[in-house]
């Protein structure tokens, strides 16, 4: 065939009727490169076929016959043709558009997408985990696509983020519970704060990839959100003990009274502990192996009370020490629970995290160090040689007196002003030390 003409475009049919994914071209023999394109379902498009300046072979698209004429299509290839020539990269220009064009929306949903299928490394260069995939979507859907979804990420400047971040700190964002599951969306400073370091950190491995030109978030000043450090005194311990009786016998959830009181015994994260899993506790050892934490594979001691107090959970089948009320899930519902007891006793702004730190105060108040508390919560390791430290008899005594002291007083038997136990002056021998300081293990 010589030239292309409306007779012979319109003559033209699909190779394979129905198949999908399936084409043909029929070419321009006087105007090289410009051609029709047939699809299955018999649709029509002109396009320009050409080798860029590294030799790379390209199609682009230049209009739908039927909406541009054969010869308006000529003329546009000739245009086309002519700028290639000229060392131009048409479908490279057109990409470069899209992208000027996409939406923050449409980059957080690429993120997730990705993230999901393991393809975007995190922390340690590792793909990032379920939890705080699931963290990142929560702050996505509930911040940053309402305030910033729709507009172009190429068009943004420093103060429409900065100026989102203002917003959800005054909890512009912010939603109430809905159900009788999940919690609340709060706004202020730290949920701002961590919002903004989500976006600059999707915005980061977009442009890393190639999703995006740059990222419009480098620069941004996050706000300096107060950090928390409630804790209970040893007279809070004492009425929120004695607001747990009341409220096992009211009929509270034994579950939810149970993990308050493990938290405080152990000092684990809320979802460490929530999230326990029978097959990870080390019975002799007096200790959990956790397969993955916030700080990576961990063993982390735990006083024998708390182990007690574990073993004492009924056995109803489920994996968790502290199993869901229905379904195959764990415990969810703390926070609900926390904050009637909390409401009995007359306790103001406590969290799960307020039991950690209630933990750490009282080892800190039994002589303990820095570092044997830090063992205790998890914390990182400072150096690689302390992840082959093996637990020894000095973490245990310490993680006992402090199981057992936090027993004590919620139990109504310690005095207030009590003096540290004689234990604590055994820790003498160690406090200074980087004994008995086990971290993760590889």
């Amino acid at each position: 065939m010589e030239k292309l003409t409306k007779q012979t475009v319109d003559a033209l049919k699909p190779s394979k009727v129905g198949v999908k994914g399936s084409y043909s071209i029929e070419w321009d023999q006087e105007l090289r490169g410009f051609g029709v394109k047939v699809v299955a379902s018999g649709l029509k498009t002109f396009v320009v076929q050409y080798r860029n300046a590294q030799g790379r072979s390209r199609r682009i698209m230049i209009g739908r016959y039927g909406v541009m004429t054969l010869e308006e299509a000529r003329r546009e290839a000739k245009t086309v043709l002519g700028r290639i020539a000229r060392g131009v990269d048409p479908l490279e220009e057109k990409q470069a558009a899209a992208s000027d064009a996409i939406t923050v929306a449409e980059v957080c949903d690429w993120y997730l997408a990705e993230a999901e299928a393991g393809r975007i490394l995190g922390r340690r260069r590792r793909p990032i985990k379920a939890s705080t995939l699931a963290m990142d979507r929560s702050r996505i859907d509930v911040h940053i696509r309402p305030l910033l979804g729709k507009r172009a990420v190429s068009a943004l400047k420093l103060g429409d983020i900065e100026g989102a971040q203002a917003d959800i700190a005054a909890g512009k964002t912010s939603k109430p519970r809905a159900g009788s599951r999940g919690g609340a969306a709060t706004g202020g400073e730290g949920v701002a704060a961590r919002t903004m370091s989500t976006l600059h950190a999707i915005f980061e491995h977009g442009v890393r990839l190639g999703k995006i030109e740059s990222n419009p978030a480098r620069g941004v000043r996050r706000l300096a959100s107060t950090p928390r450090d409630r804790r209970l005194s040893r007279a809070e311990i004492e009425k929120l003990g004695t607001a747990m009786r009341t409220a096992a016998q009211d009929g509270e959830h034994p579950t939810g009274l149970a993990a308050i009181r493990f938290f405080l015994m152990t000092g684990l994260r809320r979802m460490e502990g929530l999230a326990l899993e029978r097959t990870w506790l080390r019975d002799e050892e007096g200790s959990i192996r956790f397969p993955d934490t916030k700080s990576g594979a961990q063993t982390r001691v735990i006083g024998r009370a708390a182990v007690d107090l574990l073993l004492a959970q009924p056995q109803s089948g489920s994996r968790f020490f502290f199993p869901a009320d229905w379904g195959e899930g764990h415990f969810v519902g703390i926070v609900r629970v926390l904050n009637r007891v909390c409401a009995m006793a007359r306790l103001d702004d406590v969290t799960p995290h307020t039991l950690r730190h209630t933990f750490a105060s009282v080892a800190g108040d039994l002589g303990f160090s820095e570092l044997t508390i830090a063992a205790l919560l998890g914390h990182a390791a400072r150096g690689v040689t302390q992840r082959y430290i093996h637990i020894d008899e000095a973490l245990r005594l310490a993680a006992d007196l402090i199981a057992d002291e936090m027993a004590d007083i919620l139990d109504g038997k310690g005095a207030s002003a009590r003096p540290p136990r004689r234990g604590a002056r055994q820790s003498q021998e160690f406090r200074e030390t980087d004994q008995g300081v086990p971290q993760a293990e590889s």
